[in-house]
Protein backbone atom coordinates (compact mmCIF):
# COMPACT_ATOMS: atom_id res chain seq x y z
CA UNK A 1 0.00 0.00 0.00
CA UNK A 2 2.79 2.35 0.98
CA UNK A 3 4.66 1.51 -2.20
CA UNK A 4 1.54 2.25 -4.26
CA UNK A 5 1.04 5.65 -2.58
CA UNK A 6 4.68 6.52 -3.01
CA UNK A 7 4.54 5.57 -6.67
CA UNK A 8 1.41 7.71 -7.19
CA UNK A 9 2.99 10.66 -5.39
CA UNK A 10 6.10 10.38 -7.51
CA UNK A 11 3.95 10.21 -10.66
CA UNK A 12 1.98 13.34 -9.70
CA UNK A 13 5.19 15.19 -8.81
CA UNK A 14 6.69 14.26 -12.17
CA UNK A 15 3.57 15.42 -14.02
CA UNK A 16 3.53 18.72 -12.10
CA UNK A 17 7.21 19.35 -12.81
CA UNK A 18 6.62 18.66 -16.49
CA UNK A 19 3.62 21.01 -16.56
CA UNK A 20 5.59 23.85 -14.95
CA UNK A 21 8.53 23.29 -17.29
CA UNK A 22 6.28 23.29 -20.34
CA UNK A 23 4.17 26.33 -19.43
CA UNK A 24 6.88 28.58 -17.98
CA UNK A 25 8.33 29.55 -21.37
CA UNK A 26 4.82 30.13 -22.69
CA UNK A 27 3.96 32.44 -19.81
CA UNK A 28 7.26 34.24 -20.22
CA UNK A 29 6.68 34.66 -23.93
CA UNK A 30 3.32 36.29 -23.23
CA UNK A 31 5.05 39.15 -21.40
CA UNK A 32 5.31 42.08 -23.86
CA UNK A 33 8.87 43.12 -24.63
CA UNK A 34 9.51 46.70 -23.55
CA UNK A 35 11.00 48.90 -26.27
CA UNK A 36 12.95 52.03 -25.39
CA UNK A 37 13.00 54.87 -27.91
CA UNK A 38 15.72 57.51 -27.69
CA UNK A 39 14.39 60.80 -29.00
CA UNK A 40 16.80 63.71 -29.52
CA UNK A 41 14.85 66.95 -29.30
CA UNK A 42 15.63 70.65 -29.76
CA UNK A 43 15.77 72.38 -26.36
CA UNK A 44 12.89 74.73 -27.15
CA UNK A 45 10.51 71.74 -27.27
CA UNK A 46 11.43 70.50 -23.82
CA UNK A 47 8.23 71.38 -21.94
CA UNK A 48 5.82 70.35 -24.69
CA UNK A 49 7.56 67.02 -25.27
CA UNK A 50 7.61 66.23 -21.55
CA UNK A 51 3.86 66.83 -21.46
CA UNK A 52 3.31 64.62 -24.52
CA UNK A 53 5.30 61.68 -23.13
CA UNK A 54 2.66 60.37 -20.66
CA UNK A 55 -0.04 60.73 -23.33
CA UNK A 56 1.88 58.38 -25.59
CA UNK A 57 3.02 55.85 -22.99
CA UNK A 58 -0.52 55.62 -21.62
CA UNK A 59 -1.77 54.22 -24.92
CA UNK A 60 1.49 52.41 -25.75
CA UNK A 61 2.75 51.02 -22.41
CA UNK A 62 5.16 48.63 -24.12
CA UNK A 63 7.23 51.60 -25.32
CA UNK A 64 9.30 53.86 -23.07
CA UNK A 65 10.63 57.22 -24.22
CA UNK A 66 14.03 58.63 -23.29
CA UNK A 67 14.56 62.27 -24.29
CA UNK A 68 17.86 63.94 -25.06
CA UNK A 69 17.43 67.73 -25.05
CA UNK A 70 20.09 70.08 -26.47
CA UNK A 71 20.64 72.57 -29.26
CA UNK A 72 19.85 71.15 -32.69
CA UNK A 73 23.46 71.62 -33.77
CA UNK A 74 24.78 69.60 -30.83
CA UNK A 75 22.23 66.85 -31.45
CA UNK A 76 23.17 66.75 -35.13
CA UNK A 77 26.84 66.28 -34.21
CA UNK A 78 25.99 63.51 -31.74
CA UNK A 79 24.03 61.62 -34.40
CA UNK A 80 26.78 62.02 -36.98
CA UNK A 81 29.26 60.63 -34.46
CA UNK A 82 27.17 57.49 -34.01
CA UNK A 83 24.96 58.22 -31.00
CA UNK A 84 22.12 55.64 -30.84
CA UNK A 85 19.07 57.75 -31.65
CA UNK A 86 15.68 56.61 -32.94
CA UNK A 87 13.95 59.95 -33.62
CA UNK A 88 15.34 63.47 -34.16
CA UNK A 89 13.35 66.70 -33.90
CA UNK A 90 15.25 69.80 -34.97
CA UNK A 91 14.39 73.46 -34.50
CA UNK A 92 15.47 74.22 -38.07
CA UNK A 93 15.72 72.44 -41.43
CA UNK A 94 19.50 73.08 -41.59
CA UNK A 95 20.48 70.34 -39.15
CA UNK A 96 18.02 67.85 -40.62
CA UNK A 97 19.28 68.66 -44.13
CA UNK A 98 22.83 67.87 -43.02
CA UNK A 99 21.81 64.44 -41.71
CA UNK A 100 19.74 63.73 -44.79
CA UNK A 101 22.64 64.60 -47.09
CA UNK A 102 24.74 61.98 -45.28
CA UNK A 103 22.06 59.31 -45.71
CA UNK A 104 21.35 59.08 -41.97
CA UNK A 105 17.55 59.47 -42.12
CA UNK A 106 15.12 56.63 -42.73
CA UNK A 107 13.65 57.35 -46.14
CA UNK A 108 10.08 58.62 -46.17
CA UNK A 109 9.92 59.52 -42.46
CA UNK A 110 10.89 63.19 -42.58
CA UNK A 111 8.02 65.61 -41.93
CA UNK A 112 7.65 69.22 -40.89
CA UNK A 113 5.73 69.37 -37.66
CA UNK A 114 5.72 72.82 -36.02
CA UNK A 115 6.31 76.55 -36.53
CA UNK A 116 7.49 79.29 -34.16
CA UNK A 117 8.37 83.01 -34.01
CA UNK A 118 11.35 85.07 -32.85
CA UNK A 119 10.82 87.68 -30.14
CA UNK A 120 12.84 90.14 -28.09
CA UNK A 121 12.55 89.80 -24.30
CA UNK A 122 14.01 91.57 -21.29
CA UNK A 123 14.01 91.05 -17.51
CA UNK A 124 10.59 91.93 -16.13
CA UNK A 125 11.80 95.08 -14.36
CA UNK A 126 13.86 96.34 -17.33
CA UNK A 127 12.52 99.71 -18.54
CA UNK A 128 15.22 100.82 -20.94
CA UNK A 129 13.96 99.05 -24.04
CA UNK A 130 10.72 98.93 -26.00
CA UNK A 131 11.82 97.83 -29.50
CA UNK A 132 14.70 96.29 -31.44
CA UNK A 133 16.26 99.62 -32.39
CA UNK A 134 16.77 100.51 -28.74
CA UNK A 135 19.21 97.63 -28.39
CA UNK A 136 21.70 100.23 -29.62
CA UNK A 137 21.15 102.49 -26.61
CA UNK A 138 23.80 102.94 -23.92
CA UNK A 139 21.41 101.48 -21.35
CA UNK A 140 21.68 98.09 -23.02
CA UNK A 141 25.11 96.56 -22.45
CA UNK A 142 24.50 92.80 -22.77
CA UNK A 143 22.26 90.97 -25.25
CA UNK A 144 21.84 87.21 -25.14
CA UNK A 145 21.28 85.02 -28.18
CA UNK A 146 22.07 81.47 -29.23
CA UNK A 147 25.31 80.91 -31.08
CA UNK A 148 24.43 81.39 -34.77
CA UNK A 149 26.61 78.48 -35.92
CA UNK A 150 25.15 75.71 -33.75
CA UNK A 151 21.88 77.02 -32.30
CA UNK A 152 18.91 77.55 -34.65
CA UNK A 153 17.51 80.29 -32.39
CA UNK A 154 20.85 82.05 -32.76
CA UNK A 155 20.73 81.62 -36.52
CA UNK A 156 17.27 83.18 -36.67
CA UNK A 157 18.31 85.95 -34.24
CA UNK A 158 21.26 86.84 -36.44
CA UNK A 159 18.95 86.99 -39.48
CA UNK A 160 16.58 89.34 -37.64
CA UNK A 161 19.33 91.69 -36.48
CA UNK A 162 21.04 91.63 -39.88
CA UNK A 163 17.80 92.51 -41.66
CA UNK A 164 17.28 95.38 -39.20
CA UNK A 165 20.88 96.58 -39.82
CA UNK A 166 21.80 96.00 -36.18
CA UNK A 167 23.95 92.87 -36.06
CA UNK A 168 27.39 94.39 -36.75
CA UNK A 169 26.72 97.35 -34.46
CA UNK A 170 25.67 95.11 -31.57
CA UNK A 171 28.49 92.54 -31.75
CA UNK A 172 30.34 93.87 -28.65
CA UNK A 173 27.17 93.35 -26.58
CA UNK A 174 26.45 89.74 -27.49
CA UNK A 175 26.46 86.94 -24.90
CA UNK A 176 26.05 83.60 -26.65
CA UNK A 177 24.11 80.70 -25.13
CA UNK A 178 24.57 77.00 -25.88
CA UNK A 179 20.82 76.73 -26.56
CA UNK A 180 17.71 78.89 -26.39
CA UNK A 181 16.91 77.83 -22.82
CA UNK A 182 20.26 79.15 -21.63
CA UNK A 183 19.49 82.44 -23.36
CA UNK A 184 16.15 82.59 -21.54
CA UNK A 185 17.93 81.85 -18.26
CA UNK A 186 20.37 84.72 -18.81
CA UNK A 187 17.43 87.08 -19.28
CA UNK A 188 15.23 85.96 -16.39
CA UNK A 189 18.15 86.06 -13.94
CA UNK A 190 19.05 89.60 -15.02
CA UNK A 191 22.52 88.64 -16.24
CA UNK A 192 21.76 90.39 -19.54
CA UNK A 193 19.58 93.34 -20.47
CA UNK A 194 17.76 91.62 -23.33
CA UNK A 195 17.66 88.41 -25.32
CA UNK A 196 16.28 86.93 -28.52
CA UNK A 197 14.29 83.73 -28.02
CA UNK A 198 11.37 81.86 -29.51
CA UNK A 199 7.88 83.12 -28.72
CA UNK A 200 7.16 79.80 -27.00
CA UNK A 201 10.11 80.27 -24.63
CA UNK A 202 9.06 83.80 -23.76
CA UNK A 203 5.79 82.42 -22.36
CA UNK A 204 7.53 80.07 -19.94
CA UNK A 205 8.78 82.54 -17.35
CA UNK A 206 7.01 85.27 -15.42
CA UNK A 207 10.42 86.86 -14.84
CA UNK A 208 10.74 88.05 -18.45
CA UNK A 209 8.58 90.37 -20.49
CA UNK A 210 7.93 90.46 -24.19
CA UNK A 211 9.45 93.60 -25.72
CA UNK A 212 8.78 93.07 -29.42
CA UNK A 213 8.00 90.41 -32.00
CA UNK A 214 10.44 90.23 -34.90
CA UNK A 215 8.96 91.17 -38.29
CA UNK A 216 8.02 87.91 -40.07
CA UNK A 217 9.97 88.90 -43.19
CA UNK A 218 13.17 89.53 -41.23
CA UNK A 219 14.11 85.87 -40.84
CA UNK A 220 13.60 82.46 -42.40
CA UNK A 221 10.43 80.55 -41.46
CA UNK A 222 11.02 78.67 -38.20
CA UNK A 223 10.15 75.10 -39.07
CA UNK A 224 10.64 72.06 -36.83
CA UNK A 225 11.23 68.88 -38.87
CA UNK A 226 11.09 65.36 -37.42
CA UNK A 227 12.51 62.12 -38.80
CA UNK A 228 13.38 58.56 -37.85
CA UNK A 229 17.08 57.71 -38.02
CA UNK A 230 18.17 55.07 -40.51
CA UNK A 231 20.16 53.16 -37.88
CA UNK A 232 17.26 52.95 -35.44
CA UNK A 233 16.93 49.47 -33.98
CA UNK A 234 13.23 50.14 -33.37
CA UNK A 235 12.16 51.80 -36.61
CA UNK A 236 8.55 50.58 -36.57
CA UNK A 237 7.99 51.90 -33.04
CA UNK A 238 9.83 55.09 -33.93
CA UNK A 239 7.56 55.65 -36.95
CA UNK A 240 4.53 55.04 -34.75
CA UNK A 241 5.77 57.68 -32.29
CA UNK A 242 6.26 60.20 -35.10
CA UNK A 243 2.71 59.53 -36.31
CA UNK A 244 1.46 60.19 -32.79
CA UNK A 245 3.25 63.55 -32.82
CA UNK A 246 1.35 64.40 -35.99
CA UNK A 247 -1.98 63.39 -34.44
CA UNK A 248 -4.68 65.52 -32.85
CA UNK A 249 -3.84 64.80 -29.21
CA UNK A 250 -0.21 65.86 -29.61
CA UNK A 251 -1.16 68.86 -31.74
CA UNK A 252 -3.40 70.19 -28.99
CA UNK A 253 -0.54 69.90 -26.50
CA UNK A 254 1.89 71.68 -28.84
CA UNK A 255 -0.60 74.50 -29.32
CA UNK A 256 -1.07 74.77 -25.56
CA UNK A 257 2.63 75.55 -25.34
CA UNK A 258 2.40 78.21 -28.04
CA UNK A 259 3.55 76.34 -31.14
CA UNK A 260 1.79 76.54 -34.49
CA UNK A 261 1.15 73.37 -36.47
CA UNK A 262 3.23 73.37 -39.66
CA UNK A 263 0.79 71.31 -41.78
CA UNK A 264 3.89 69.64 -43.27
CA UNK A 265 5.01 72.62 -45.35
CA UNK A 266 7.85 71.49 -47.63
CA UNK A 267 10.57 73.93 -46.56
CA UNK A 268 13.77 71.83 -46.61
Amino acid sequence: MLKTLTRRWFLWLSLWSCLVACTAPTLKSQQPEVVNLTVSVAASLQDAMKAIKPLYTKQTPEVTITYNFASSGSLQQQIQQGAPVDVFISAAPKQMNALESKGLLLEGTRQNILKNQMVLVSPKEQTGISNFQELNSAQISKIAMGHPVSVPAGQYAKEVLTTLNLFDQLKPKFVFGKDVRQVLSYVKTGNVDAGLVYATDAKLSEKVKLVATAPPDSYSPIIYPVAVLKDSQNSDDAKQFVQFLMGEEAKQMFERYGFTIANNLFIF
